[in-house]
């Protein structure tokens, strides 16, 4: 094995090492912020209501991002001022899971919760995981 092949093969496991832990940070981050600043998108947690917003799943511990999967999706379905940034967060969120890529916040592809809360909560429950991921990675 010469010096340049191995060199090849360092550097793919780091790039794989680096890929496994991708959890979109900033960009989620910088989505969320805008979503929770926009006012339209903040509506009342009722269980028995049927509104348009409805109640969106708080994750448990390690299964935040089959949970923003779902609420982001329920939130595209049903929310149209807001639609492409929404629609931004689901499909990250989709492709995070499908590619098992940010394994801290999937343990399977089930959301798990405890809680439902109303769209603010839910923006907050994002913000702060990802916060909590940006701050560890500094």
């Amino acid at each position: 094995m010469n010096a340049s092949m191995l060199s090849y093969i360092l550097f793919s496991c780091l790039l794989l090492s680096v890929q496994a832990e991708y959890c979109a940070v900033r960009e989620i981050i910088r989505y969320t912020q805008r979503l929770r600043d926009n006012s339209s998108v903040s509506c009342p947690c009722r269980q028995t209501a049927i509104s348009s917003c409805s109640c969106l799943p708080i994750p448990e511990r390690g299964h935040e991002l089959a949970c923003f999967v779902d609420g982001t999706k329920h939130l595209v379905e049903n929310n149209e001022s807001s639609k492409p940034v929404i629609e931004r967060l689901y499909l990250t969120f989709q492709a995070l899971l499908d590619r098992e890529l940010c394994k801290r916040l999937a343990r399977g592809n089930q959301c798990q919760y405890e809680t439902k809360g109303n769209v603010t909560e839910f923006l907050e429950k994002i913000l702060t995981t990802y916060q909590e991921i940006d701050k560890f990675k500094s």
